[in-house]
């Protein structure tokens, strides 16, 4: 018996159209399921903690949708031995890429997840959320803002438009630093705290991160003129950028950071600074290519 989590509003209705092939690929294969998928995401959340609750033992969750879904359901999954089983059907899809999630067709994904067995990763934690991929603070917390402000456009287009309208008027903030016990002072345009390699849609901001090392690969990008931001900003989705000068990567289990700021995970808000995050090694249980 398995679990099965579909967002059907994930991906601009791409998670409806992917879930119900699924849905007929478990039925033509005679796999049983239970489906917790609700009409909001905070029930669904419900009914897997429900689920996990229970005594009865699952096979693993089929999750149907994209980041946002992955980071609902982690905070449930992390420590038990329910695997993630991820068929990505979001915009960004960026956990996908960190596990390494080449095949494309939902059908072989099903085939290569009934013929193999998941292996633990690690997670991170700030305050008393999980999350898999990036902690964030700086220029591309201040776009999350300025998108999640705007009503009228929608999509992959608000963010666009929000980094052009936050580029004009951007400032590198000074932040206090504790990592692994060693405090320091920084200027800063950017840090990304990175269990994943990648966030924000493909961008591989810390390409060389692990998520079984137990550490967080951090980003620090120190100042730098906008025309020489602009320049550098595409070589992040190839994971060129590493070797600017202007960028540092170091790494470490346990980080404090604190300035005017606000901080988001995997998409989601934290909220403004300080944070506290830590890694959580061989926390979360799940498939990976």
């Amino acid at each position: 018996m398995w679990l099965l989590l579909i967002n059907p509003k994930s991906g601009n209705g791409r998670g409806n159209r992917i879930g119900k092939l699924v849905k007929q690929e478990l039925k033509a294969l005679g796999i049983e399921y239970i489906d917790v998928s609700a009409d909001s995401a905070q029930e669904s959340q419900e009914n897997l903690k429900s689920k996990l609750s229970e005594s009865q033992e699952f096979e693993g969750l089929f999750l149907i949708g994209g980041d946002g879904t992955v980071n609902l359901a982690v905070q449930e999954l992390v420590g038990s031995d329910l695997g993630l089983a991820l068929i990505p059907a979001g915009t960004g899809n960026d956990f996908a890429r960190t596990l390494n999630l080449k095949l494309k067709n939902p059908e072989q994904l099903i085939s290569y997840y009934l013929s193999s067995r998941p292996s633990l990763i690690d997670v991170g934690k700030v305050g008393e959320k999980y999350f898999v991929d990036v902690l964030s603070t700086g220029f591309d917390s201040m776009v999350n803002e300025r998108a999640n402000a705007m009503k009228r456009i929608k999509g992959r287009a608000k963010y666009n438009v929000s980094i052009l309208m936050v580029l004009s008027t951007f400032k590198a903030k000074s932040y206090r630093f504790n990592i692994d016990g060693f405090s320091f002072e920084s200027k800063a345009m950017l840090i990304a705290v990175s269990n994943g390699i990648c966030y924000g849609g493909g961008m591989k901001v810390t390409p060389d991160a692990k998520i079984d090392d137990g550490l967080f690969d951090i980003l620090i990008l120190s100042p730098v003129s906008k025309f020489e931001f602009l320049k550098v900003f595409p070589k992040v989705f190839f994971g060129k950028h590493t070797t600017h000068p202007a960028v540092k990567i170091s790494r470490g289990r346990n980080i404090e950071i604190d300035s005017d700021a606000v901080a988001y995970a995997d998409g989601e808000r934290v909220g403004p600074l300080p944070v506290k995050a830590r890694v959580i090694e061989r926390g979360l249980l799940t498939w990976r290519m």
